[in-house]
Protein backbone atom coordinates (compact mmCIF):
# COMPACT_ATOMS: atom_id res chain seq x y z
CA UNK A 1 0.00 0.00 0.00
CA UNK A 2 1.16 3.52 -1.21
CA UNK A 3 1.95 6.03 1.64
CA UNK A 4 -0.80 8.27 0.70
CA UNK A 5 -3.36 5.08 1.29
CA UNK A 6 -1.64 4.51 4.56
CA UNK A 7 -2.40 8.45 5.45
CA UNK A 8 -6.31 7.57 4.54
CA UNK A 9 -6.70 4.97 6.82
CA UNK A 10 -5.23 6.39 9.56
CA UNK A 11 -7.39 9.63 8.96
CA UNK A 12 -10.00 7.14 8.51
CA UNK A 13 -9.64 6.14 12.36
CA UNK A 14 -9.21 9.37 13.53
CA UNK A 15 -12.36 10.64 11.83
CA UNK A 16 -13.79 7.67 13.54
CA UNK A 17 -13.12 9.35 16.81
CA UNK A 18 -13.24 13.04 16.24
CA UNK A 19 -17.04 12.62 14.44
CA UNK A 20 -18.96 11.49 17.45
CA UNK A 21 -16.71 13.51 19.92
CA UNK A 22 -17.92 16.36 17.62
CA UNK A 23 -21.80 15.30 18.02
CA UNK A 24 -20.89 14.96 21.63
CA UNK A 25 -20.41 18.19 22.22
CA UNK A 26 -23.62 18.96 20.67
CA UNK A 27 -25.60 16.67 22.96
CA UNK A 28 -23.77 17.41 26.23
CA UNK A 29 -25.67 18.57 29.27
CA UNK A 30 -23.08 18.37 32.38
CA UNK A 31 -21.35 21.28 33.35
CA UNK A 32 -20.71 24.27 31.52
CA UNK A 33 -22.77 22.39 28.62
CA UNK A 34 -23.02 26.12 26.79
CA UNK A 35 -19.57 26.71 26.27
CA UNK A 36 -19.23 22.83 24.90
CA UNK A 37 -22.26 23.04 22.77
CA UNK A 38 -21.41 26.39 21.18
CA UNK A 39 -17.61 26.64 21.79
CA UNK A 40 -15.90 23.68 22.28
CA UNK A 41 -17.50 22.28 19.49
CA UNK A 42 -15.82 24.40 16.82
CA UNK A 43 -12.43 22.98 17.11
CA UNK A 44 -13.77 19.39 16.32
CA UNK A 45 -15.69 20.91 13.47
CA UNK A 46 -12.32 22.71 12.19
CA UNK A 47 -9.99 19.25 13.36
CA UNK A 48 -12.86 17.59 11.07
CA UNK A 49 -12.53 19.81 8.26
CA UNK A 50 -8.61 19.82 8.13
CA UNK A 51 -8.85 16.05 7.93
CA UNK A 52 -11.52 15.77 5.27
CA UNK A 53 -9.42 18.48 2.81
CA UNK A 54 -6.04 16.38 3.66
CA UNK A 55 -8.18 13.32 2.62
CA UNK A 56 -9.16 14.96 -0.74
CA UNK A 57 -5.60 16.31 -0.65
CA UNK A 58 -2.84 14.47 0.30
CA UNK A 59 -0.40 16.44 -1.28
CA UNK A 60 -1.40 20.17 0.09
CA UNK A 61 0.75 21.41 2.94
CA UNK A 62 -0.94 20.59 6.38
CA UNK A 63 -0.44 24.19 7.14
CA UNK A 64 -2.15 25.49 4.41
CA UNK A 65 -4.81 23.09 5.05
CA UNK A 66 -5.36 24.51 8.16
CA UNK A 67 -5.46 28.22 6.99
CA UNK A 68 -7.79 27.19 4.42
CA UNK A 69 -10.11 25.60 6.45
CA UNK A 70 -9.94 28.55 9.27
CA UNK A 71 -10.48 31.45 6.42
CA UNK A 72 -13.75 29.29 5.05
CA UNK A 73 -15.13 28.52 8.10
CA UNK A 74 -14.50 32.08 9.61
CA UNK A 75 -16.31 33.34 6.71
CA UNK A 76 -19.37 31.02 7.17
CA UNK A 77 -19.12 32.31 11.20
CA UNK A 78 -20.29 35.95 9.41
CA UNK A 79 -22.98 34.18 6.92
CA UNK A 80 -25.07 33.53 10.70
CA UNK A 81 -25.55 37.09 10.55
CA UNK A 82 -27.85 36.73 6.94
CA UNK A 83 -31.06 35.54 6.95
CA UNK A 84 -31.94 34.54 3.91
CA UNK A 85 -34.61 31.96 2.69
CA UNK A 86 -32.43 29.35 1.82
CA UNK A 87 -30.27 30.03 4.89
CA UNK A 88 -33.54 29.69 7.56
CA UNK A 89 -33.97 26.95 5.48
CA UNK A 90 -31.06 25.22 5.87
CA UNK A 91 -31.00 25.86 9.16
CA UNK A 92 -34.02 24.36 9.99
CA UNK A 93 -32.70 21.06 10.09
CA UNK A 94 -30.30 19.56 12.73
CA UNK A 95 -27.01 18.91 9.78
CA UNK A 96 -27.52 21.91 8.49
CA UNK A 97 -27.14 24.39 12.27
CA UNK A 98 -24.26 22.00 12.83
CA UNK A 99 -22.34 22.48 9.14
CA UNK A 100 -23.09 26.34 8.73
CA UNK A 101 -24.23 27.40 12.28
CA UNK A 102 -27.38 29.84 13.46
CA UNK A 103 -25.71 32.41 15.83
CA UNK A 104 -22.96 34.70 15.21
CA UNK A 105 -20.48 35.01 17.92
CA UNK A 106 -16.75 36.93 17.84
CA UNK A 107 -15.33 34.08 20.61
CA UNK A 108 -16.47 31.67 18.11
CA UNK A 109 -13.36 32.84 15.73
CA UNK A 110 -10.69 31.80 18.77
CA UNK A 111 -11.63 28.69 19.17
CA UNK A 112 -11.55 27.77 14.85
CA UNK A 113 -7.91 29.08 15.58
CA UNK A 114 -7.74 27.18 17.86
CA UNK A 115 -8.69 24.03 16.16
CA UNK A 116 -7.40 24.40 12.99
CA UNK A 117 -3.69 24.70 14.75
CA UNK A 118 -4.77 21.22 16.38
CA UNK A 119 -5.80 20.31 13.04
CA UNK A 120 -2.47 21.32 11.48
CA UNK A 121 -0.73 19.57 13.88
CA UNK A 122 -2.30 16.29 13.57
CA UNK A 123 -1.97 16.83 9.86
CA UNK A 124 1.60 17.13 10.03
CA UNK A 125 2.32 13.85 12.27
CA UNK A 126 -0.45 12.07 9.68
CA UNK A 127 1.40 13.55 6.44
CA UNK A 128 5.26 14.00 7.83
CA UNK A 129 5.63 17.31 6.55
CA UNK A 130 5.43 20.42 7.69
Amino acid sequence: MSEIGKMRWRIGAILLVVVPLGFATKFYHGPASAWVANSLSGMFYEIFWCLVLLLLFPRLSPWKIAGMVFLITSLLEFTQLLEGRLLLWIRSYFLGRILIGTTFRWGDLFYYLLGSVLGALILVRLAGKE
